[in-house]
């Protein structure tokens, strides 16, 4: 009896949730388009356009976020009570381009984009940062009428085709990926290539136990010329999303500077999340935590590695546990507790995995030999080799080349990523 009462109150808890998302919401997109704007020290959001999508593919349960992830929140009230219907937190490329030795000396806009399911009535929606002091400030508000005719509906329709298709979007982590720097002649190659994503995908734990919870599209939206740019070797390519190398002058930094362009193709498709297979076989990529991934298609040993190593960004807001490769400076200050749920500074350690450790493990924990897959505090981490501390000697999130697994706490992150999305 107690069972079926159990079940019982799970599907009235469900169908509360439900009828949540139908008093508020249709099931499809309204994006709302703007351009992140600054230097090292400040930002500035500035409007764009409002654009509507066909599909809604993320959860119909889960409408607020409470993760706690992420250096912006984008967040949707009803206009007349002010009640938070919807909310996301993310990062952007922005975000990463502040801490550079130029945005000390230059001012620089991004063009960004928030998207959220579309509102049956008046909202206002608002975009919140993190301030140097960890703390959320508003910095962008928008009132959206969804009845207005200004509300763009016009798209380019492109071919899409699945690669996995396990069921209904909004119960499932729905995954696009798109093309960069593939000519039209060159369309089998990036389905093939997709193929090969999936195949990758899911070798690795705990993806491959979860296969049955994720939805793979593509894309097809061709190139003029095939590869992305690498300025360091003066190479220039006409290309649809205008990916390029040496991103803030780090050579295997690959990135696309347009998300608004990125979601111009992905709106073919349901998503929650977008990641770029890159028509080149030199190492490279990059992920921003619920932005957008890219990496080469066709790197020769690592391929897969580095699909999982970027979708870890990406999907579960997971941080890099390796010293150096980039040009960030302060990318975690030591006076505050990173986000990320596989970093510390030891600030707040009782908010990440202290409590998975067993009584015995010293913190900070040596690095040695006998330690190599033993759940730790191991400082070096972030980038840097002092101050910011990491789970495991060593991960997927850390050196590709020695290991194919994630750490306990990596994994736990992905895992409730995959549960966050599938309610």
């Amino acid at each position: 009896m107690k069972y079926f009462l159990l079940f019982i109150a799970v599907l009235c808890i469900s169908g509360k949730s439900d009828a949540q998302f139908r008093k508020y919401f249709d099931s499809k997109t309204l994006r709302l388009d703007y351009y992140h704007c600054g230097n090292a020290g400040s930002e500035q959001f500035f409007f764009d356009e409002l654009i509507e999508e066909p599909y809604w593919a993320g959860s119909e349960t889960k409408l607020i976020d409470t993760n706690g992830f992420g250096n912006h929140v984008v967040e949707v009230r009803t206009a007349d009570t002010g009640e938070l219907i919807y909310s996301r937190g993310y990062c952007t490329l922005f975000d990463e381009w502040q801490t550079t030795p130029e945005a000390k000396t230059t001012d620089c806009c991004y063009p960004e984009s928030v998207v959220m399911p579309f509102p049956r009535e008046k909202v206002v929606v608002s975009i919140t940062s993190r301030n140097k002091k960890g703390v959320f400030e508003k910095k962008f508000e928008f009132t959206v009428d969804p009845k207005s005719y200004f509300i763009k509906k016009e798209r380019e329709q492109l071919p899409v085709f699945d690669v996995v298709n396990s069921g209904d979007p909004s119960k499932k982590v729905d995954l696009v990926l798109l093309p960069e720097g593939y000519t039209e002649d060159q369309q089998e190659l990036f389905k093939a290539d997709c193929q090969k994503f999936a195949e990758e995908f899911f070798r690795y734990a705990p993806y491959s136990e979860n296969k049955d919870k994720f939805n793979i599209r593509g894309v097809w939206a061709p190139s003029k010329q095939a590869g992305p740019d690498i300025p360091g070797e003066h190479m220039w390519n006409n290309t649809r999303l205008n990916g390029s190398y040496y991103t803030f002058d780090s050579e295997r930094y690959l990135m696309v500077d347009d998300y608004q362009g990125i979601r111009d193709v992905a709106g073919n498709a349901p998503y929650d999340y977008i990641y770029i297979l890159a028509n080149t076989s030199k190492y490279g990529g990059g992920a921003v935590y619920n932005f957008y991934g890219i990496s080469a298609a066709h790197h020769v040993d690592e391929t897969g590695k580095i699909y999982i190593h970027e979708f870890g960004h990406l999907f579960a807001g997971l941080g890099d546990e390796y010293v150096g490769g980039v040009e960030y400076s302060e990318f975690y200050p030591t006076n505050l507790e990173p986000w990320e749920p596989n970093l510390t500074t030891l600030v707040s350690f009782d908010k990440k995995w202290k409590n998975m450790l067993s009584e015995e493990t010293k913190i900070p924990t040596p690095v040695k030999a006998a330690n190599n897959e033993k759940l730790g505090v191991y400082e070096g981490g972030g980038y840097v080799t002092k101050g910011v501390y990491r789970p495991w000697i060593n991960c997927l999130m850390n050196n590709l080349h020695t290991i194919d697994v994630f750490c306990p706490v990596c994994s736990k992150s992905i895992q409730n990523a995959i549960h966050f999305n599938c309610e």
